[in-house]
């Protein structure tokens, strides 16, 4: 791209422009994080923690690009060109490598390396062959048919993984029938009169009525850093974890649509939407009590062990993804993310690190597969019942929740400065009882936190 660039040009020399292409290539798919996990001090430890990941990543939300700012901080360091070459082309980032170096990265190609979005796993994992994807049947939906009486069959066996969608006893809807329940996918706000739910990182919830039942339609699609692959990848996950696993406290899949261009999952309607939205009172909604938080708690509990008694980690357990119905029972959902362990006390590597940075483990940053992962970022979620504060506020000190229990193992403030001054039937003992679970699902130490078993039965203590 620049003639004067070399491998020995600092990093802090390049200029706006390039840095700004290099971050198209890089943002997509937060592969900046890959990155940061891999640079390291002179000394060679690494150089970015926990804690400035999350800090890259708020940065989102201001505007700002994490690529950049990495690379700006990085290259006070007196790295160079060479160095982030060297660094992309080993995370497979060859098309911005090649901004910078096009020598280099025709080298590197002349080598056979790994496709950055295989995973490692373990060995006997290894030797099982890849089945190619499934053609899915469709049926067009029957005039009698009646969504509520759809069923998904309890937890079957590890080896039924391969089963085809057409057998999950999920219905199979044609898009257009999706987008007619929809009144055409209507991007007006509920408030509005319209029929957005909300959205995410993978596509728009609307509200539908099938059947004169109301359910909620996400209808995926292709943003700025999900590519077509992830979408798909999204899909077919959603759909094998929830034909094999219901639960009370997990939400219900009635049915998908696949013959579309962009795929859509079907939902039962949650009526009190997340509790991420409860919590921040969104639309002027009353504050949820004391009482109902600790049930939720408890209930959210329920469907984390439920997941890991088989065998599935969640990796993106959020408030945003704990959904309320009308009575307030919590409902986890998001299972695009999740991944079946077959020896699930064995921790899995993957090069692809996903989930939300502020609920995120220290190991899940390094790409660990863990279930004591969904226990950290379940820590984080009692915080947010506890305290109503959102995960991480940039104009707020300390700007990540979870950093509050520093604050208050160093004595500077209690729990109790911390507690939602919306609730009003709260009590001291139960406040510090859920903080001591929350606390030790805390722990950097991953060794260290409680499995989900005892997180219950610390949970079910207080309610008693």
């Amino acid at each position: 791209m620049s003639k004067s660039i070399t491998p020995s040009t600092y990093l802090r020399s390049i200029g706006y422009k390039l840095m700004m292409q290099l971050a198209d290539f890089i943002d997509p798919q937060e592969g900046w994080k890959k990155l940061a996990v891999d640079i390291k001090n002179p000394s060679g430890e690494n150089r970015y923690n926990q804690m400035h990941i999350r800090r890259f990543e708020g940065l989102m939300k201001m505007g700002k690009s994490p690529t950049c700012e990495l690379l700006y901080d990085w290259g006070t360091s007196n790295c160079t060109v060479g160095d982030l070459v060297e660094l992309l082309i080993k995370n497979q980032f060859l098309a911005p490598a090649s901004l910078l170096l096009p020598d280099a990265v025709r080298v590197a190609n002349d080598f056979t390396v790994p496709f950055s979005s295989q995973e490692t796993m373990p060995i006997h994992e290894k030797q099982v062959p890849v089945q190619e994807k499934k053609v899915i049947s469709r049926t067009p939906l029957l005039a009698q048919s009646n969504v509520g009486q759809l069923s998904a069959p309890s937890c079957l066996p590890q080896e039924n993984d391969n089963l085809q969608l057409s057998d999950t006893g999920f219905h199979s809807f044609w898009f257009h029938e999706l987008k007619n329940v929809t009144n055409n996918f209507d991007e007006r706000p509920i408030s509005a009169g319209g029929n957005k739910l909300g959205e995410g990182g993978f596509g728009v919830v609307y509200k539908g009525y099938i059947h004169g039942r109301i359910v909620a339609v996400k209808k995926l699609s292709a943003m700025v850093d999900v590519s077509i692959q992830d979408l798909k990848e999204q899909f077919d996950q959603e759909i094998k974890i929830m034909a094999k696993c219901q639960h009370e406290n997990l939400v219900e899949l009635l049915g998908f649509s696949g013959d579309g261009d962009q795929p859509c999952l079907v939902y039962e309607y949650m009526l009190n939407g997340s509790l991420l939205d409860r919590l921040a009172c969104l639309d002027d909604t009353a504050p949820i009590p004391w009482s109902t938080r600790c049930n939720i708690a408890q209930g959210t509990a329920n469907g984390i062990s439920f997941l890991h008694e088989n065998n599935h980690i969640h990796r993106d357990v959020k408030s945003a993804n704990i959904l309320l119905n009308e009575s307030f029972m919590p409902k986890i959902s998001d299972f695009g993310l999740a991944r079946a362990s077959v020896k699930f006390t064995q921790t899995i590597m993957t090069d692809r690190i996903v989930g939300t940075a502020a609920y995120m483990a220290p190991e899940a940053l390094r790409g660990e597969i863990t279930p004591k992962s969904d226990i950290f970022s379940f820590g984080v979620v009692l915080l947010e019942i506890i305290t109503g504060l959102s995960p991480i506020d940039e104009n707020r000190e300390p700007q990540l929740l979870l950093s509050i229990k520093d604050e208050i193992e160093d004595e500077e403030k209690t729990i109790e400065d911390y507690v939602d001054e919306k609730m009003s039937d709260w009590d001291a003992i139960s406040i510090e009882k859920m903080y001591s679970v929350a606390s030790q699902c805390l722990s950097e130490k991953k060794n260290r936190r409680p499995d989900i078993k005892m997180v219950q039965q610390h949970l079910q203590e207080i309610r008693a």
